[in-house]
């Protein structure tokens, strides 16, 4: 049975989002992927792939916005990150590398390595 594909939602220009997939590549997987910035998520799909699991993780803390609505301290309801994140692509936390249910947020090589196998 052929493995599920990967599917990879980047920024292409992204340091973190090269890293990752290049990495991913080096381990001969198959890459469905998104461009974040080109082909936007829309808040349905956000609430899909953030399903049950605490929405907060998924901003971006190094964003601009984040910063300046000081989120940390005050972080968004869910609904609003939602609607947030589809409208400013950039407050995702990337990428996001998802097969079936599992998911990775940024470059974490251990998880990587397990999303890959």
């Amino acid at each position: 049975m052929a493995k599920a594909k990967i599917k990879f939602f980047q920024k292409p220009s992204c340091t973190t989002c090269r890293k990752a997939k290049a990495f991913l590549e080096k381990q001969k997987v198959e890459l469905d992927l998104r461009d974040m910035g080109k082909d936007r998520l829309s808040v349905e799909e956000l609430d899909q792939l953030i399903g049950k699991r605490d929405h907060r993780t998924f901003l971006n803390t190094r964003n601009e916005l984040f910063r300046t609505k000081k989120m940390k301290d005050n972080p968004p309801s869910r609904k609003e990150a939602l609607k947030l994140m589809a409208a400013e692509p950039n407050l995702i936390r990337r990428p996001v590398v998802l097969r079936g249910s599992d998911i990775v947020l940024g470059y974490d090589e251990e998880a990587l390595k397990r999303i890959a196998k």
